[in-house]
């Protein structure tokens, strides 16, 4: 069985958020999943439909390992949640302001 490591709230560092929210297609999957407000497989949060699946997943592995995001194993699909919470008690707001920026 697939473990995803997931850095612990305290261990989720500015550098880190930010250097991941850097890439362009990295902040979309964020936005999607921040839109939706629930879990979505790679799939559904992908910004491209025919973006490669190993590109697909090196972007969720920086999110997650940046703390941005929360991976599970549902079957056979990654399910993925925003960790908003951990995010908004380590930098209060910083998520929401760069969420409110235009593409």
């Amino acid at each position: 069985m697939v473990q995803f490591v997931h850095p612990s709230r305290d261990e989720i560092t500015l550098a880190g958020v930010l250097g991941a929210l850097a890439d362009p297609m990295r902040l979309r999957i964020v936005k999607s999943l921040a839109a939706q407000n629930d879990c979505m497989s790679c799939t559904e949060a992908a910004p491209c439909p025919d973006m490669a699946k190993s590109t697909l997943s090196n972007h969720f592995r920086i999110l997650r390992e940046a703390g941005l995001i929360r991976t599970s194993k549902q079957g056979v699909q990654h399910r993925n949640v925003l960790r908003e919470e951990d995010i908004n008690a380590r930098f209060p707001k910083l998520l929401k302001m760069i969420l409110s920026f235009p593409d």
